[in-house]
């Protein structure tokens, strides 16, 4: 892989930057939304004309899909796994899954199979009387949902680690990292064709089950998007005054730069955020929704710099939290929101990392509802540095440091094992 570049590119010169959170968070924002607003001033533009520009772009996207619900168009794209092992997805499903950004891949494990490992999952845990020790949420944003537990902070049960590691997970991974532009300018940012093992958690919410969902927001970051060096590269078109240039598809300058620490972050570079079905699921039991618009992360990127919102606010984006996406200042995007189709067993869900999303509340709910959660994370600079700590939590069950710190399995015998690991788990931890 060719090595990354050390970040030369002209940087924004009138933009101040951070690589950790200021001590005088309100002062900097009101810093960076003046020198954001005199960058793009200083194009010819001013900041209503350029985000007039996205609004446009964007509320042409909610047009359609509004349309298509219209016809009774399945919102969501779907795409067959024999067709991505086969290299047969036709230009017009790969054209749908670009416009939209997320994806249902149907039949990408065998559906016994995933049941298979729901019950190994349920085996591991009860064999270690975790029901017994589970001391609730350890976060406050997972904790929202009301079924206790919902989230299991379970991370190295070997049905995860099969998933994680198998031929066809590593197939699909690819396949969605091919939809990246993963090269510019003689930089290679990412390695498609090789995954990191980034672990996470599943969720089991049983039949009848309330659930409170989850509201709507974003992951790739919270204030570090506009404060930091190399956010303000990967995001340089929206206030250069080239806005028409910004392709949500381009990778360059994301795998290297920086999350603020705090109790709500990734640490690695997602191309999609993901999950994999152990049961079958209706789409009217409390499932994800998305805002399927790609281009929308250019909309919340200028939203906070027009003139109603207070100068030091980022429409509620702060540090320690999720990115939200609310009623009072993004109207329009919540229109496009749209829920998954029916997903059997062995389908795996898949959704842009730059893309809004929610799960929907669900009150007695109607059969079970359980993920295990797998993204596409190429390798990068990012996500390699990362893969020192998921090693370690590997060795020693730990929970990995990007979650909260409660270590169920550091004492579970049968968790899965470094000799269990195949040659792409190997890599996935950096380890070959």
């Amino acid at each position: 892989m060719t090595a990354q570049p050390d970040l030369a590119v002209a940087p924004l010169p009138s933009v101040p930057h951070w690589e950790s959170t200021p001590a005088d968070l309100p002062s900097a924002i009101r810093e960076v939304k003046a020198a954001l607003r005199a960058r793009i001033e200083a194009s010819g533009r001013t900041v209503e004309e350029v985000f007039a520009v996205v609004e446009q772009r964007v509320r042409a996207r909610v047009e359609e899909i509004a349309a298509a619900r219209g016809r009774g168009e399945t919102i969501w794209p779907v795409i067959e796994y024999a067709d991505i092992a086969a290299g047969t997805v036709s230009a017009e499903a790969l054209a749908k899954l670009r416009q939209r950004g997320c994806l249902v891949v149907r039949g990408h494990f065998d559906r016994q199979q995933a049941l298979d490992w729901d019950r190994d999952i349920v085996d591991y845990v009860e064999s270690n009387r975790f029901f017994e020790t589970y001391r609730g949420p350890g976060d406050d944003f997972f904790g929202s949902v009301g079924s206790k537990p919902e989230i299991y902070p379970i991370y190295w049960s070997a049905a995860q680690m099969q998933a994680r590691q198998s031929d066809r997970m590593a197939r699909v991974q690819a396949f969605l990292n091919s939809q990246w532009k993963h090269e510019s300018d003689g930089v290679r940012w990412f390695d498609p064709d090789r995954d990191s093992l980034y672990p996470d958690r599943i969720r089991r919410r049983p039949p009848g089950a309330d659930s409170n969902g989850l509201g709507t927001h974003l992951d790739p970051g919270t204030l570090d998007l506009w404060m930091t060096e190399a956010y303000q590269r990967a995001f340089r078109h929206l206030f250069d005054g080239t806005v028409e240039e910004y392709d949500p598809w381009d990778a360059a300058h994301r795998t290297a730069g920086p999350q603020y620490p705090g109790s709500t972050m990734c640490s690695a570079f997602r191309t999609f955020q993901g999950w994999t079905a152990l049961s079958d699921m209706d789409n009217d039991q409390g499932v994800l929704h998305t805002v399927p618009i790609p281009e929308a992360m250019a909309y919340l990127m200028l939203r906070p710099l027009l003139p109603d919102v207070p100068e030091d606010d980022m429409c509620g984006v702060t540090v320690n939290q999720v990115f939200p996406v609310s009623e009072r200042w993004h109207p329009l995007l919540l229109e496009a929101l749209s829920g998954i189709p029916d997903v059997r067993a062995g389908d795996s869900v898949w959704w842009h990392c730059d893309m809004i999303h929610s799960v929907a509340p669900v009150r007695d709910q109607q059969g079970w509802g359980n993920v295990m959660y797998i993204p596409a994370a190429p390798w990068c600079p990012r996500n390699e540095r990362y893969s020192a700590a998921v090693r370690d939590a590997f060795r020693t069950g730990s929970s990995p440091t990007d979650f909260p710190a409660e270590h169920y399995e550091r004492s579970w015998s049968n968790r899965f094992q470094a000799d269990d690991l195949n040659s792409t788990g190997r890599r996935g931890l950096g380890l070959d």
